[in-house]
């Protein structure tokens, strides 16, 4: 169904009466009833992705919940420590807009999780909601990202992103967040064939009112987020890593970089 603006939503969340263990389970009531997107694409070209991925997302007034299906024939995961690296693995993430800054999460099928909140610069300002200790941009935790995979030339340190560069706050935690991972096979064992992983994400919406305070927190109905839903591969061919790895998203971006917020998806939530 359109919106109010004639645009259909890329996805709908439903409100849902059943609670989870987030342990990755997706075959429970509340997953079962939720409304699962169809199968990702890939993220510069809008082809089918080379492996099934599916999200979905419902909601309650505390709680906002995302879960992925992903068909992964041999399910690997070698980052273990939390923060590590995870997009060296396969992973799913979960990227959410607040307008001015916007929160990424990346999950791992041994769920290990990756966080950072990211401040676009020009939004930084002194005496700006930003400007306070928990986002210090001297911090040993605090970077510059200029956003963009293959920066050169005159983007090379502000990327190509018309807002330019953002701050990354990579010591960033959700408060409240919970993940789980089932896995449908035998993980970091090639001997045989694996169905793929499951992951459920739970973020209270108190938590998620650092992205943008006067966004009503539950949402009402009709109301819509801005989120990112994808997939990464790693993929091993001959020997040799493909290398950018894959990428399986809801939205197609048209080139390789995932921090584009204008082109991520619109979700709507409904009763």
């Amino acid at each position: 169904m359109a919106t109010a603006d004639g645009v259909t939503p890329d996805l709908t969340a439903h409100r849902t009466a059943h609670t989870s263990a987030v342990d990755g389970d997706i075959t429970t009531p509340m997953w079962a009833e939720a409304e699962w997107s169809t199968r990702f694409i890939d993220m510069v070209t809008g082809a089918p992705g080379m492996y099934d991925t599916r999200a979905a997302i419902v909601w309650d007034d505390t709680n906002l919940y995302v879960a992925f299906d992903v068909e992964e024939p041999f399910v690997a995961a070698t980052q273990t420590d939390r923060d590590s690296i995870v997009f060296l693995d396969n992973d799913v993430e979960v990227l959410i807009d607040g307008g001015d800054c916007y929160y990424e999460l990346e999950l791992n099928a041994a769920n290990t999780v990756y966080e950072v909140f990211f401040i676009w610069r020009d939004a930084y300002t002194p005496g700006s909601r930003f400007d306070v200790a928990q986002f210090d941009v001297h911090a040993p935790d605090a970077h510059t990202f200029a956003g963009d995979y293959d920066r050169s030339g005159v983007s090379f340190w502000k990327g190509t992103h018309p807002r330019g560069a953002r701050w990354a706050f990579t010591g960033f935690d959700m408060p409240g967040l919970r993940t789980g991972v089932c896995v449908n096979g035998t993980l970091n064992d090639d001997s045989d064939i694996d169905r793929g992983w499951s992951a459920e994400i739970l973020i209270p919406w108190a938590s998620l009112a650092v992205l943008a305070p006067s966004r009503s927190v539950p949402p009402q109905p009709g109301d819509e987020l801005t989120m990112f839903l994808g997939r990464f591969q790693r993929l091993i061919v001959s020997g040799t890593e493909v290398l950018p790895h894959p990428a399986m998203t809801l939205n197609s971006h048209g080139v390789y970089d995932t921090h584009l917020p204008e082109r991520w998806s619109r979700i709507r939530f409904e009763a």
